[in-house]
């Protein structure tokens, strides 16, 4: 689906964006040098080395991963080197070997920046990178389903959430949040987030403010406020039906990286249909 500007997106396009890019200039959160800022090292370094094993030690089919707000794809590239303990030489155009292990599915709303993650991927087998709307759920339902028939599943093993709730957040209130956390533990065994602490959110309205441009549509008016890592733990064990397995510690910059699993009927639903068809 193209994407456009709207209330509610996640991301707006680069291209849409002024020519002299101002930090705070994307209140959709698609900068287009972020992995400047927030390396992948610091992200992936927390995570144990031998993850996938451990979480999955009787798999017997390709894991099947989604990665939400990939950006240009540097840190969903690090995560997939990490989780399959590939070195940084490792990796090639035809690299027929590790999509045997993990396919993973990495999204953005941008379509300038998943166009050049698709240019730079080392993995192109096994990592596809693809412009999609994940809150606008005539386009994520059918775009996902088809995805996932590919492998005969329903739903994925584990996703990815790094740096993608404060988006979300800001551009769809509290319900909006609600939503697209309860979508994401109904769709992934796992569920890796990391969330941005409420520091970030005043930050980004400031940005905003700074450059003249209107305040979120949402900020003042956001009950769900604090502490995020935890307000997020309470709604994704409480309201979602997950547990949380491991808090990894915090980057330099002061986010969690924490672990769910799905314990409940959602989940567990769409596995018993997949298995019966």
């Amino acid at each position: 689906p193209g994407a456009r500007r709207a209330e509610g997106k996640m991301a707006a396009p680069v291209s849409e964006v002024s020519p002299a890019f101002e930090p705070g200039a994307a209140p959709y959160g698609n900068f287009p040098n972020y992995s400047r800022f927030h390396p992948p090292e610091g992200r992936v370094s927390l995570l144990p080395g031998g993850l996938l094993r451990s979480l999955f030690p009787a798999a017997a089919r390709p894991l099947l991963g989604l990665d939400v707000g990939c950006n240009s794809g540097e840190l969903s590239v690090a995560l997939y080197r990490h989780l399959l303990g590939l070195q940084e030489s490792e990796g090639s155009l035809d690299q027929p070997a590790a999509g045997k292990d993990l396919n993973l599915l990495c999204c953005d709303i941008d379509p300038v920046l998943i166009e050049r993650a698709q240019q730079c991927s080392p993995f192109p087998a096994s990592i596809s990178f693809a412009n999609l709307d994940i809150m606008d759920s005539s386009a994520r339902e059918p775009f996902l389903s088809s995805y996932l028939g590919r492998f005969g599943r329903s739903t994925f093993d584990i996703g990815f959430c790094m740096s993608v709730t404060m988006w979300i957040h800001l551009n769809h209130g509290d319900n909006g949040l609600m939503e697209f956390l309860s979508f994401l533990s109904s769709l992934c065994k796992y569920l890796l987030i990391e969330p941005q602490p409420w520091k970030c959110y005043r930050a980004a309205a400031r940005r905003l403010r700074k450059l003249g441009r209107n305040d979120f549509d949402h900020f003042r008016s956001l009950a769900i406020n604090g502490d995020m890592a935890e307000r997020i733990t309470q709604i994704l064990t409480k309201d979602c039906a997950m547990e949380l397995v491991c808090c990894f510690g915090s980057t330099s910059w002061d986010r969690s990286l924490l672990l769910f699993k799905s314990n409940g009927s959602n989940y567990e639903g769409r596995e018993s249909s997949e298995q019966e068809q």
